[in-house]
């Protein structure tokens, strides 16, 4: 268990492990309440970016014919993994990036 605490009260693990835990939507909310923790603001903008990312490309799957259920259930795939790796290193305290969304939340964390 992380002995920091964020500014909502909750230990830092446990305050970036929420913000997977509801994807896009927990992310939207500790970036609104959360005033001083830098892991807990970095996990809440890689949600946001990540299962953002991830509901637009189920979206536009549904558009696609034939193709589009299959990739839709890929997404869905990758999405469940994606959700359990984040939760899994968040819980630990890692700073575990995502390819591409990592580096997109850490770009704009230089920016609040």
């Amino acid at each position: 268990m992380s002995p920091f605490r964020s500014s909502t009260g909750l230990p830092d693990n446990v305050a970036a492990a929420v913000c997977y835990f509801f994807p896009f939507i927990g992310g939207i909310i500790f970036l609104a309440l959360e005033k001083r923790s830098r892991f807990v603001l970095f996990h809440a903008m890689q949600s946001l970016i990540a299962f953002g990312a991830l509901i637009v490309m189920h979206v536009i799957s549904g558009f696609i014919p034939l193709l589009g259920p299959l990739i839709a259930a890929l997404l869905s795939l990758c999405a469940l993994a994606v959700w359990l790796l984040m939760i899994y290193h968040s819980l630990g305290g890692r700073w575990f990036k995502l390819p591409w969304a990592g580096d997109l939340a850490e770009s704009q964390l230089r920016h609040l």
